[in-house]
């Protein structure tokens, strides 16, 4: 595309999001984009913005000649894909806020990127106003970048917000949640870590190049967190949050994993809090930097999206150096996790399956343990999601193969009560 030449867009969607960036290109006339056409779902209905922008008929986007570019941030994910793949097809570059959409169809849209030649930006799929995406794919070489830890999920972290500085439960802290329009009616994809599982899998790619489905990510959300387990917490001068994580282990292997986990009170992702998101990039020599903003919100997300439009006049494209120029990483399977689990009965607690226990309080109500478990237990079973056991990683929760048998041999002679 032209650098000069004046960006042309149909957009699909005008909720929250489409409305904002309706706006936000109203304020940007020096961008030289025109917004020429709206796909929406419903007509009708009272919006602010001329009647003439809008249509239901998809094609009359997906077809004009002169439309180069469509912009989608609709919330169904199947329409989306349709929408993208139709748009790439038929010359277009585009733009998506669809994290879901994305996640499920990683595999498809690089090979339609590759067959038209067109570019796909999503820098709005994931946290919103921060510029995560690319700074993975620009500034950080792979063999340099040891870690990327991340709270994707606005929804989850006000409700984790909630209960620990205003000590709401779970049930107060997620009604509050949805009544600020923080959390969905149906809020089952943020709070079962759906939502940041989904983000997490492309953010794998753009950082390792490791290709993954969601359900193939060990994953959970906040649902089975307890009072008592926040009590704990502040005990040890710490707080849990939703934390997506990827380490480099020693063998060039990658742990991956978004779980609930302990964050101390000085750690950079303890000081994100509710709708906020923040993440924590550590590499060889810049040791680590700390990326914070809103992770959703109608202007936030609109913002993200106005600069992957505006990285369209020059041409940008992914280039997913770390999958295409560099030999990707691997998932780690073999790896091992410290971890805390609470529960009602000891019965529902698979204790042979620990490699060690290293602390046990039972005197409780909410009876507790910390120990460390095999990556792949949990992957392979279930247990620690059923009979309201709760289980939140430790704050440095990956113990690597080489210290596995050294840490055991020592923690056996110091407790051989277990």
């Amino acid at each position: 595309m032209d650098s000069h030449k004046q960006l042309k867009i149909g957009l699909f969607g005008f909720g929250v999001v489409g409305e904002g960036l309706y706006r936000v290109l109203q304020q940007t006339p020096s961008l030289k984009a025109e917004l020429r056409r709206v796909c929406i779902k419903h007509s009708g209905k009272k919006r602010n913005a001329p009647e003439s922008l809008f249509t239901t008929e998809k094609d009359l986007l997906l077809n004009d000649p002169e439309i180069n570019v469509i912009v989608e941030v609709i919330d169904d994910a199947d329409a989306a894909f349709d929408i993208v793949s139709t748009a790439l097809l038929n010359g277009k570059d585009v733009v998506s806020a669809s994290k879901k959409m994305i996640a499920e169809h990683l595999e498809e849209l690089l090979e339609l990127q590759a067959k038209t030649g067109r570019s796909l930006l999503y820098e709005s799929a994931a946290c919103a106003s921060i510029p995560v995406i690319r700074n993975l794919e620009e500034y950080y070489d792979n063999d340099l970048l040891h870690s990327i830890k991340a709270i994707v999920n606005g929804s989850t972290n006000f409700i984790l917000t909630k209960i620990f500085e205003e000590g709401l439960d779970f049930k107060q802290a997620l009604i509050l949640a949805q009544q600020l329009g923080f959390a969905e009616s149906n809020p089952v994809l943020d709070v079962e870590g759906y939502d940041a599982a989904n983000k997490w899998t492309f953010l794998l790619t753009h950082a390792y190049g490791i290709k993954v489905k969601p359900e193939e990510l060990l994953f959970n959300g906040i649902q089975h967190i307890h009072a008592g387990d926040a009590q704990v917490a502040r005990s040890r001068n710490q707080q849990i949050r939703l934390v997506a994580q990827a380490q480099k282990l020693q063998n060039g292997e990658v742990a991956a994993f978004v779980l609930p986990q302990f964050v101390k009170d000085d750690d950079h992702l303890s000081f994100v809090k509710n709708e906020y998101n923040g993440v924590v990039i550590e590499s060889g020599f810049a040791d680590k930097q700390f990326f914070y903003g809103k992770g959703a919100g109608s202007l936030p997300t609109a913002s993200a999206v106005l600069s992957d439009i505006a990285a369209l006049r020059y041409q940008y494209k992914y280039e997913y150096k770390k999958l295409y120029h560099h030999k990707p990483h691997q998932l780690a399977k073999d790896t091992y996790l410290r971890v805390f689990v609470s529960f009602d009965d000891l019965k529902h607690i698979p204790r042979e399956k620990f490699e060690w226990i290293e602390e046990w309080h039972a005197q409780e109500e909410r009876k507790y343990l910390v120990g460390v478990i095999a990556f792949r237990e949990l992957q392979e079973n279930n247990w620690w999601r059923q009979n309201n056991n709760s289980l939140i990683l430790a704050a440095d929760p990956v113990i690597e193969d080489v210290e596995i048998r050294k840490l055991k041999k020592r923690s056996l002679e110091l407790a051989g009560v277990f």
